[in-house]
């Protein structure tokens, strides 16, 4: 029989599996999300990506400020849910909603646990310069990304991925691998493993502090730094252009061929010195534009060799 669900979700990353396991037949009794925000020019509220889908999809949506209450755990006990699936949500499950499910609450996280604990896996990950990353299925527990560990699946880091680009292939892959643990756990044959304590690094949410390109530093860790912030917060740098200093957003780049003091424009592409190798910026946004790709950017505004980038 299909589970009854209660789904705890609120970017786009978790939609891909709130459709999944709707699509294969289980019961979704409720949907959390967190509150609408202001968004666009008008500054309107907005409901998340994951609200926006159980709406159209005719399931409940509830929005609550806090879990802490016994309001709040009446009601979600209310759902007589199996269990709870748990899919970038937000918000802290405190130990009395972790225990109502029957069957436990299941986290989908976006790391190689024990690796990546915590608020920025994808972007920790890519400017860490990881070989790969992955996707878990974790039974949740009141720690921080401590649960045992149910399933996996890994994926290659190329130097051409931008946390977008990481973040599209993992909510693609989270979501089959969510629906084979809920089928499993409606057999009764979802295998826990614990997690080990060796290996355990913390994903730190991003301080735009951090945003700034150091192009002192050898060509990949550059191109990681960038590809990681991309597109939000986004890495930058200063460009000379028409006489003034410019800050603009690099959203994408290549290593390159080429050598100089580092931050040297070494060419008319836009090739930029490191402090080995050189970086190609392929795509670029200046502050109140639309991104841009680097050749369409530097034939209204040409830079030329020999310029220096801040």
């Amino acid at each position: 029989m299909p589970l009854r669900l209660v789904f705890m979700g609120t970017p786009d990353f978790a939609v891909p599996t709130l459709l999944a396991l709707s699509g294969h037949g289980h019961d979704i009794a409720a949907v959390y999300t967190r509150e609408p925000k202001p968004a666009g020019r008008g500054m309107k509220l907005q409901d998340s990506p994951v609200a926006q889908e159980a709406k159209r999809l005719g399931i409940p949506v509830l929005t609550p400020k806090t879990l802490k209450t016994d309001d709040a755990l009446a009601e979600f006990r209310s759902h007589e849910a199996d269990a709870a699936v748990v899919v970038a949500y937000g918000m802290i499950l405190p130990q009395a909603i972790l225990d109502a499910p029957k069957l436990g609450c299941y986290n989908l996280h976006g790391s190689l646990l024990p690796r990546w604990r915590g608020a920025a896996p994808l972007n920790r990950a890519i400017m860490a310069g990881d070989a790969e990353s992955g996707v878990m299925v974790m039974k949740m527990d009141a720690g921080l990304d401590t649960g045992d560990v149910a399933m996996a699946e890994r994926i290659a880091i190329t130097d051409a991925m931008t946390v977008t680009d990481l973040h599209d292939s993992l909510a693609r892959l989270g979501a089959d691998l969510m629906v084979r643990a809920m089928a499993a756990l409606e057999r009764g044959g979802l295998q826990l493993t614990r997690q080990s304590e060796d290996g355990v690094t913390y994903a730190a949410k991003i301080d735009k502090a951090e945003a700034k390109i150091d192009f002192a530093r050898p060509a990949q860790a550059v191109l990681r730094h960038i590809h990681g912030l991309s597109p939000f917060p986004g890495a930058w740098c200063e460009l000379p252009i028409d006489g003034e200093v410019v800050r603009v957003k690099v959203l994408r780049c290549a290593l390159a061929d080429g050598r100089g003091t580092p931050g040297e424009v070494l060419d008319d592409r836009l090739t930029i010195a490191c402090a080995d190798g050189a970086i190609r910026v392929q795509q670029l946004q200046r502050a109140g534009k639309q991104p841009m790709q680097a050749d369409e950017f530097l034939r209204g505004t040409p830079i030329a060799a020999g310029a220096r980038v801040g």
